[in-house]
Formats: C-alpha cells, structure tokens, sequence
C-alpha cells in the first residue's frame, strides 16, 4: 500500500547540482550519491548498495520515484537493508556503462533507465539487477517491496556465493571484446560494403528509418548513406539507393511526430513505425547530430525541407536550450503536469479558438485533427497531406496554404509557450555540448547563418573558460560547477566540434585546443597493448572495469569520433602519429567490423577517411576574400572535403599549415593524403582541381 513520506528533511542529494539527484533530495529514501561515504558506510556495515541510475527526462524514472521512493513503506525496506546511491547516468556515463553491461549479462536482456542493480558492498560487483520495477505486482513483475526483501534474504544467507559470481563476471568482462587485428593484416574496405547492404536488408522501403518499433533516428547511419552516395555520385553507378534510404528517412522523421512540428527540434524515439508518436523527451545530443544530418542533406539534395528542418532545429536550440552565458544545456522532459506529452498535445476546439478560418482549415488537412486523436485521446501533430494537396482542397494558392500554415504554427507555438512547461535540466555536457557545436557549425555553412556561428563560438568559449583546468577537461558545469573528470567521448566529441567549427571560421585557439584534446586521448586514454581508447582516464577512479567500447548507440562511439579527429588531424598536420593511433584503433575493432559493421558507422567513416584520405583544402589570404572562396565550396556537397580558410594574419601555425605560405593575395593549396597542389591563384583554378579524380 502506498504510503507517502511527509517532506520534512532532504537527504544527502540536496548538495548536488543534478537536476536528477534533486528530484530525488526530499524523498524517505536515505540516498547517497557515489562516493566514498556511501561505498564505506557499505563495507563498514555489511550492507548490499543499491545503485540506481537514471536521468532528468526520463519518464519511467519518474514513474519509479513516484510508486517508490516517495513511498515511506518502501523507504523503510531501502533504507534497512542497503545503501541507496542514485547516480545521473549525464554526469557518470562510466558507472552507467559499466552496470548496463552487467545487467545485460546477469538478465540476459537489454537496460535501459531507470537501471536498478543491487551491488556486493566489499567490491561493488553486481549480483541482481533490473530495470523499473512497479510498486506492486503488474506488467508480469514482481512488485518492488517484494524484490528488496528477497535480495536481502538472499544476500544474508549467500554471501559466499554472490563473491564467486562476481569473480565470475569480472572474468567475463575481460573477454568482451576480440583481440585485435594482426599488423600484417592490410585493413581493407569490405566493412563498408557490408554496411551499405545491410543497412538495406533492414530498411523500412514505406516509413524510412531501420528495422522495427520502437524506431530510433541513428544520424550516425544516415550520415554514412549519404557518404556513400556522394562517393559514387560522379560514376556511371551511383548508388542512388543510399541517397533514398537517408533521405526518405529524414523525410519522413520531418514529417512525423518525431519532429516538433510548432517548435522544431527532435524527440528521443517514436513508439510506432510511422514516426507518428514520440517518446517525448528532447535531447541535445540527438539535436545536435541531426542538426548536422539535416544541413548536409539540405547542401546535397537542395531540397527546402531538409533547409527548414535545419533552420528550425538549430532555432530551437538557441531559444530553448542556448544558456545566456555561452553553451547548451541537456534536456526537456518527456513529461509536464506529471504526464507525459501533455506539453505538445491539442484538441480541435481549442486549436479552432486560435486561429482564423483560413488557418484553422489548412493546418486541420495539414496534421490530421479531422481524425481520429492518435495520443490518449488528444492529438499530436503528424504531416498527414502533403501541401499541394492541402492547397487543392482548401482552394487556395500553395504559396496562400503555406503562409497560412505559417501563420497557424505560429500562433499555436506562442499559445504553446503559455503552458506549465517540461522540466529542463540545465547540466552543460561537455560531449553533448561537442555535438551540438559541429551541429551548429554545419548549419552556420549550409544557411549561411553567422548567428549559428556566433552561438557555436559562444559554447567553446564557455567550454574553455569553465571546463578546462591545467590542460585537463572536466565533464560537466551546473550551477557555477564544474565537476567530474572527463571521459572519452567528451575529448573526442569536443574535438570533432572544434574541427568543424574551424570550416565555419578559422580561430588558431579553437584548433589549438583540438590538438591539445587529441594528444591528452593519447596520453590518458589509449590502449597502447591492443590499440584503441578507454572510456576513462588513466588516472580515474578504479572501478570494477575499465570499459573500452566501439559500438555506436544514441551518441557516436568515443572510439569513432577520436579516430575521425586523428585521422582529419593526422592528414592536418602530415602527423603520422595520429594516423598511426586511428589505424590500431580500427584494428582493435576489427573483429566487430567485420561482424556488426552496421553498428559502428562512425567507425567506419574513419577507416573511409584513413584507407581513401579526404581532400584537404587550405585557403591563405586576407580574410574578406577568403570568405568568398569558403562559402562557394559550402554550396557543395563533399563530406571527405576539410576546407581551412586562414587569413594571411594568422601566427603560431602548426607546421604542417605553416607550410602554406601567405602569397599576398587569395589562393588556394589542395592537398591529397602527403601530396599537395602548387598555390592556386583563382576561384576556377581550385574548383578545376577539385574536379580532378582522386588519386588515391
């Protein structure tokens, strides 16, 4: 029976800055967060942890906290028999690595949040885990009192054992991943053959997207389809099919509920295969990947939609989700009011209070609210006719539709504005903000749009002043604080941003530090043995693995992006390490290359780079004519193309740029893995050279 807590004290989460470990300071729970206090007080008393993981927006979290945390009944099994530790999966992604791989071993199912696994307190090894659990018995699960009292008795009586299977699970861990690729093997391009066809086998031909419901956006995926159409675009094959398969996907997601048809930006998942009704929540990270999913599409199609999808996505970002101070904040909650979508959702009566005549008929055609509700009886907005059609039965002119529909969005987005919002939890993620940055930076090339650039610019130098102490980088900034050592993919997604953002605008500090970041995933985080990098740092906490991943998931793997900086640096600078460094990491994850190359395209989108080298463009000149030359290459599409414009002013060049000696007015030097052009002294003369089959 549920009987909740009266709120008279805050437990230990109320000093964190967690926007998640505060949702949870005034539960009955006695939470820790992970620490030495809460892993001592374990050992000290015998007690199993209780480790749950989650983050702001997640719905089921919510769910959980509600039938149990707030619950004093169960509070008091918790706070009997373990101790409790919450852990924000944003702020620790090493722990949430570590526990979602044990899980899945111990289940033999997927995670997910909220991960709840119970921990042996004299190493922190697991025993039992799971997911949510309810409050009382349903959805075929135990309910959550029972599972606590069962593990205690357990624990009490098999204290042996539960060490031997821990023993056990450790010696599993090791043996995740193969060894590494012989040096004698020649990398070759089979993985991305096998990539390109297998992305097909299980393409969705009617709603885009891969595989079945739940259907996620995988930008990395379209990413790569894209790639592999413009490499074949100049030959008598093109493969046209991959331009498809990406382009019909982000079509559709456009046209979805996936996509915030008022306000712009993109949802986490749809829950069917039609991208009609999203799991709400918005994060940055998918934002800012199909930000710059969007914007290349728009460059190499030219169609209006991918245009508008990138200009109201990057919008979206800097209203809603741009920190005043420079940088992008993490999430908006899936739920509002304590229920999830309400936020979005419509009624016709209402919609028709808004709008006039003209616009409540187009925008009703438009988004399907003369059928039935799709949404727990209330409607979410879902292109259900196309504009001409729309235009054809209201009578009006397409250009008179769409400034109507225009029209219409915008007064529901200001109506939308007025209501209780979705939480928003305000952490700056140094890797998230990475992503968000070359996001902005792509859209900044593709529209033209200096104020995309100027917001990019603002979240480095956010990121730089408050994230990076004595040449190392921290993970997170809340609240004045910056906390948390950081992990891989924050240096290499950081890195990847400043790459891109050095395309948009030359700045020697911004490239400087991409440099710095590389050396320090050198120096902290690769596996000189077997090749590749760590999830955490040499000198970071020591926890019960040291986790080195590959595969892609909601955000790139750490170990795809740092191999695309070092490979684009290492071509850069003509610095042989960096290549040397991406060469043993698509080594160490050959064998997963070979097997499931289509879950690590960002992978192999360096092993492309590194066994066909990108054209590397470096302008030198005054400024003012540079910026004509950068922005007629961005009106093409050509993803395995860096473009380094560098004004004639420009000092302390790494000596691999510095060799591009100033020539007093606008040239160009075009270079081809080691071997570049003499300076090209004309507009025409580079776009000739350019032209030029690779020689690769």
């Amino acid at each position: 029976m549920h009987r909740p807590h009266s709120r008279t004290h805050r437990n230990r989460l109320a000093a964190e800055t967690s926007p998640y470990l505060l949702q949870h300071a005034d539960n009955p729970v006695d939470w820790y967060p992970w620490g030495s206090e809460a892993l001592e007080r374990a050992k000290a008393e015998d007690k199993p942890i209780l480790l749950s993981i989650g983050y702001s927006a997640c719905h089921w979290c919510h769910v959980m906290a509600h039938e149990s945390f707030e619950d004093a009944a169960t509070a008091d099994l918790m706070n009997a028999h373990f101790v409790n530790v919450k852990v924000d999966r944003e702020e620790r992604p090493d722990l949430d690595r570590i526990y979602q791989t044990a899980h899945q071993m111990l289940t033999q199912r997927g995670g997910g949040w909220p991960l709840t696994m119970f921990l042996s307190p004299r190493d922190q090894r697991p025993f039992f885990g799971g997911t949510y659990f309810p409050g009382e018995p349903k959805y075929g699960m135990p309910g959550f009192r029972d599972v606590l009292q069962r593990v205690a008795d357990y624990y009490s009586k098999h204290a042996a054992e539960i060490e031997r299977h821990g023993e056990a699970l450790v010696q599993v861990f090791g043996e995740l991943l193969p060894p590494p690729a012989a040096s004698s093997l020649q990398l070759s391009r089979a993985p991305l053959e096998a990539a390109r066809a297998s992305l097909q086998r299980d393409f969705d031909g009617r709603f885009g997207g891969f595989g079945e419901a739940p259907k996620f956006p995988h930008p990395m995926n379209l990413e790569f389809l894209l790639r592999a159409w413009r490499a074949t675009a100049e030959t008598d094959q093109p493969d046209l099919q991959a331009l498809y398969m990406a382009t019909l996907t982000l079509t559709r997601m456009a046209e979805g509920g996936l996509y915030d048809q008022l306000g712009g930006g993109f949802c986490r998942y749809s829950v069917d295969p039609y991208w009609m009704i999203p799991h709400f929540e918005k994060m940055l990270y998918d934002n800012g990947q199909l930000l710059s999913v969007s914007a290349q599409a728009a460059v190499a199609t030219g169609d209006p939609l991918f245009r508008r999808v990138t200009q109201e996505t990057a919008d979206w970002i800097r209203r809603d989700m741009e920190q005043r101070a420079g940088g992008y904040y993490s999430t908006l909650d899936a739920d509002s009011e304590g229920h999830e979508g309400k936020f979005y959702v419509w009624r016709p009566e209402e919609v028709g209070a808004l709008l006039d005549a003209v616009e409540y008929d187009v925008l009703v055609r438009r988004f399907g609210l003369d059928r039935d509700a799709n949404f727990e009886g209330q409607w979410h907005l879902h292109v259900f006719k196309s504009l001409a059609q729309v235009a054809e039965e209201s009578k009006l002119g397409e250009d008179q539709a769409a400034a109507a529909l225009d029209s219409a969005r915008g007064k529901l987005l200001a109506a939308r504005n007025g209501r209780v919002w979705p939480g928003r939890d305000e952490k700056i993620l140094t890797a998230w903000n990475g992503l968000a940055i070359a996001g902005m930076a792509a859209a900044a090339r593709a529209l033209d749009r200096a104020d995309y650039l100027e917001s990019a610019a603002h979240a480095v130098a956010f990121l730089r002043e408050h994230c990076w102490y004595g040449e190392r980088l921290l993970a997170v900034h809340k609240d004045g604080r910056s906390r948390f050592p950081a992990y891989l993919d924050d240096h290499a997604f950081l890195a990847w941003g400043l790459l891109e953002l050095a395309q948009a605008q030359w700045h020697g500090p911004w490239f400087s530090w991409a440099i710095d970041l590389a050396e320090t995933m050198l120096a902290r985080f690769e596996d000189a043995a077997s090749g590749g990098f760590y999830f955490t740092a040499d000198d970071h906490e020591q926890l019960i693995l040291r986790p080195k991943t590959f595969g892609d998931d909601a955000t790139p793997s750490g170990n795809g992006m740092a191999a695309r900086v070092l490979v684009r640096l290492g071509l850069l600078l003509g610095e042989t390490r960096y290549l040397d460094a991406a060469e043993r990491t698509l080594r160490a994850a050959w064998g997963m290359l070979e097997k499931y190359p289509h879950a690590h395209t960002s992978l192999l989108m360096a092993l492309d780079e590194l066994t066909a080298p990108p054209t590397i463009v470096v302008l030198r000149g005054p400024d003012e004519h540079l910026a004509t030359w950068r922005t007629e290459l961005d009106k093409f599409y050509d993803p395995k193309r860096f473009v380094a414009a560098i004004p004639d002013e420009a000092g302390d060049l790494p000596a691999g740029l510095a060799a591009k000696v100033p020539q007093g007015r606008a040239v160009a030097y075009v270079c081809r893995g080691m071997t570049c052009s003499a300076p090209l002294g004309t507009l025409g003369d580079l776009v000739r050279e350019l032209r030029v089959p690779s020689r690769n």
